[in-house]
């Protein structure tokens, strides 16, 4: 699958043949996380293009890590899921998120910052458990960033998926959180908690005040979070 090839006999090589490409662990990522439909795919890895996603789709199902199926619910659309080879991979990936996460430095991390992959991070995790049982409606707004990238409403309502929109929806905002994209990350990682950079002034609350007093329950943070970072 990789461009090239190692030509070793060695499992260690033949393995990074298959799952080494460029984007391909990121893909693996995504369908770890969940993601099954090709636009959820897209969703997590911002900056690849269609033509390489699809292509690394069809390497994986090739290798059989993946497999494409008929969507249950949409005539004509298909879904990926990972293979029992596939799901093997599971802790492989988690251990290199973690790796990642305990030693390349805050600041290297900080480099990289994704306001779009960020919010898809954090809408699908989010903890709906604490929220009152109607529509809500989340407005983030990263101040810092351009028109393209400031504004991202999640919606949460009972009984379905959380809902993601880059362009207003229309709904009645029920808090508003107000930021620069790097203190949203760092956050997000764990770096900082979202009471040092309330009081800091980094991080404003405005609307429901409910929602803000949960906010620790429900704004789930990444699954590496909690991992102890060996460098700063």
């Amino acid at each position: 699958m990789a461009d090239g090839g190692y030509n070793q006999f060695c499992p260690v090589s033949m393995a990074a043949e298959i799952i080494c490409s460029r984007w391909t662990l990121l893909v693996l990522r995504e369908l770890v996380m969940g993601s099954t439909r090709f636009n959820e795919l897209r969703r997590g890895v911002p900056s690849m293009s269609p033509a390489l996603l699809s292509k690394r789709l069809k390497e994986l199902e090739a290798a059989g890590i993946v497999t494409r199926v008929a969507a249950e619910r949409d005539s004509g659309a298909h879904e990926y899921h990972l293979t029992e080879a596939g799901t093997e991979l599971r802790p492989i990936i988690e251990a290199i998120g973690a790796w990642g996460h305990r030693w390349v430095t805050t600041e290297a991390t900080l480099k990289n910052l994704d306001a779009n992959l960020l919010m898809w991070d954090v809408r699908r995790t989010l903890n709906t458990d604490p929220m009152p049982p109607r529509r809500n409606t989340i407005q983030f707004i990263f101040k810092d960033r351009p028109n393209s990238e400031r504004n991202y409403w999640l919606i949460v309502e009972p009984n379905k998926d959380v809902d993601l929109c880059l362009v207003d929806p229309g709904f009645d905002v029920d808090l508003y959180v107000s930021t620069d994209l790097q203190s949203m990350t760092e956050i997000w990682l764990g770096y900082v908690t979202a009471d040092q950079m309330s009081d800091d002034g980094r991080l404003v609350l405005t609307g429901s005040s409910k929602l803000a007093t949960d906010l620790r329950a429900w704004l789930k943070l990444s699954v590496y979070a909690n991992f102890e970072k060996k460098v700063a």
